[in-house]
């Protein structure tokens, strides 16, 4: 049996849709941020030292980091969510893939991180925003034209992708990118994204 170690209000959401896109039997051990740090409870450390959500077990393997999580269950259960590997396709998905927890998600934590703090700041804000604007337009003008991000099909890049459009979301700024917004809609078709979210909801 699968077991995801899920936080609310975290990553981990993408890997309950991928569980579900995939059809497997898993379970959900659900953690509560603390109310006033926003931080993982201590017990999360006991599955992992760091302490961070998701993490994955499957058959005594345990898994970290989002896009590795995806690149294991997608390589393991579910080949049809990445392209042929090989193809200039297979380069551009796992561009995408690591794109979501690197440049991608870099300035809006950032941008998160000084609105928590509310002070001001010398240097950070203004780095922040014009990180995430000019980030956000490359990820808007990739997706001109396009249904999905690779080959025109839902693949992983796309599960990891959408915890990126959902925080354009929460900051209220996602109809400054309109095709972020077109494909957003077009994620929220998918009855595993449906959910993965009433699940979210349900250990929230």
């Amino acid at each position: 049996m699968i077991t995801l170690h899920h936080l609310n209000q975290s990553r981990s959401k993408r890997i309950i849709w991928l569980l579900e896109e995939l059809g497997l039997d898993y379970q959900i051990v659900a953690y509560q941020r603390d109310k006033s740090t926003f931080l993982a409870p201590p017990e999360l450390k006991t599955v992992h030292p760091l302490g961070k959500s998701p993490v994955l077990e499957d058959d005594g393997l345990i898994v970290t980091e989002s896009a590795a999580i995806t690149d294991y269950l997608i390589e393991k259960y579910g080949q049809q969510f990445a392209p042929q590997r090989g193809s200039i396709d297979y380069v551009n998905y796992q561009q995408w893939l690591h794109f979501a927890e690197s440049s991608a998600i870099l300035p809006l934590l950032l941008q998160m991180f000084v609105a928590k703090d509310g002070c001001q700041t010398n240097f950070l804000k203004g780095y922040a925003d014009h990180e995430a604007a000019q980030v956000m337009r490359y990820f808007d003008q990739s997706l001109v034209d396009k249904t999905y991000l690779v080959a025109e099909q839902l693949t992983g890049a796309d599960i990891m992708m959408s915890f990126i459009a959902e925080i354009l979301v929460k900051d209220g700024v996602i109809e400054h990118y309109p095709n972020i917004a077109r494909y957003l809609r077009q994620l929220a078709t998918h009855p595993a994204y449906q959910k993965a979210n009433q699940l979210e909801a349900q250990y929230a």
